[in-house]
């Protein structure tokens, strides 16, 4: 099991006399700004001006450039896109980042792909939660907080581990629990994740589905398997990194003529009867391969560190009464 970590291995009193600059205010921005300044730290948030800056400022916070921020802190946290954060790195953050100061990160994909190459002498951090930003700022305000992977990438002062604990326990991510590993492993997992099941596969399987209903007949509202949202609605919450894997991975995942095709194959077995007389004979049976079936999938690698992750997990999961981690793309 990988190292977990709780409040009482956090020291929140770390970031005692160190000012923190959060870099972008949007989705994750705006939680880590706020749980932080709610937590007793010193933070300062740095942007391009803009609309942000001038949410920041109605927020209370002091509003710098990027520069300024960077230059200002001892802990630069960087929740700007990803396909921004390598532009802005080189344009205001590189030369401000001197010695002994920490950049952190809430995913590791500039670090995995060396689109920035922090120098030696800074600590060089991830604190991610694993959910979206809203999340983590209602939970918190709830007295709560969102399950959390931290990871060291570089350790220049020795210091770093403690630094991105305190950090996390600002944010409330300490109060559901946090679990080590690292920025490569994190950057390849969740990526794969994003693409293969959560956004991509997903959207794939919805579509094909709806396509299939509809083409046999069926009014669209009927077809629509969507509770709440939409696709956009979740596109919006994700990071383009992820809506970008869905586009391009999606499809290859699900190749959309082999899955129509076998979507329509259980449809007919609905459609004439079929699905429901197995259903009917198996209850009448003792439920024999229903049970297997349930006893093989509880026996899955998958369902096994699944629930240990939910017990050494913190965040109440209201789906199986457990103490449990939702999945969710970051």
């Amino acid at each position: 099991m990988a190292k977990m970590y709780y409040e009482q291995d956090c020291d929140i009193n770390v970031l005692n006399g160190k000012k923190i600059a959060i870099v972008g205010y949007g989705s994750q921005g705006h939680a880590h700004a706020q749980n932080l300044r709610d937590s007793g730290c010193d933070v300062i948030v740095g942007l391009r001006k803009g609309n942000s800056w001038n949410k920041a400022e109605a927020d209370g916070f002091t509003v710098m450039t990027v520069a300024e921020a960077t230059k200002a802190a001892d802990i630069v946290m960087m929740l700007v896109n990803d396909e921004r954060a390598a532009d802005i790195y080189k344009e205001s953050v590189a030369a401000n980042l001197s010695a002994g100061k920490a950049i952190a990160f809430a995913h590791g994909f500039n670090i995995r792909y060396q689109q920035i190459v922090p120098p030696a002498d800074v600590d060089v951090f991830m604190a991610a939660p694993k959910g979206p930003g809203h999340t983590v700022r209602s939970q918190y305000v709830a007295g709560k907080g969102v399950p959390c992977l931290v990871a060291v990438e570089q350790n220049a002062t020795g210091r770093a581990l403690e630094i991105a604990l305190a950090y996390i326990a600002g944010i409330g991510g300490a109060r559901a629990g946090i679990m080590e590993t690292t920025m490569h492993d994190e950057t390849e997992t969740d990526l794969f994740g994003e693409q293969t099941v959560l956004c991509g596969g997903v959207v794939d399987l919805m579509q094909c589905g709806f396509e299939v209903l509809c083409e046999a007949g069926y009014a669209p509202e009927n077809a629509y398997l969507i509770n709440k949202g939409g696709v956009a609605a979740m596109n919006y919450s994700i990071s383009d990194t992820a809506e970008f894997g869905e586009y391009v991975s999606g499809p290859r995942v699900l190749p959309h003529d082999i899955v129509k095709a076998n979507m329509r194959a259980v449809l007919s077995d609905i459609q004439d009867g079929t699905f429901a007389g197995k259903w009917i004979a198996e209850n009448k049976n003792g439920r024999t391969f229903f049970n297997s079936k349930r006893a093989q999938l509880a026996k899955h690698p998958m369902e096994i560190i699944g629930k240990e992750l939910r017990e050494n997990m913190l965040w109440k999961d209201s789906q199986d009464g457990d103490k449990g981690l939702d999945s969710a793309s970051n």
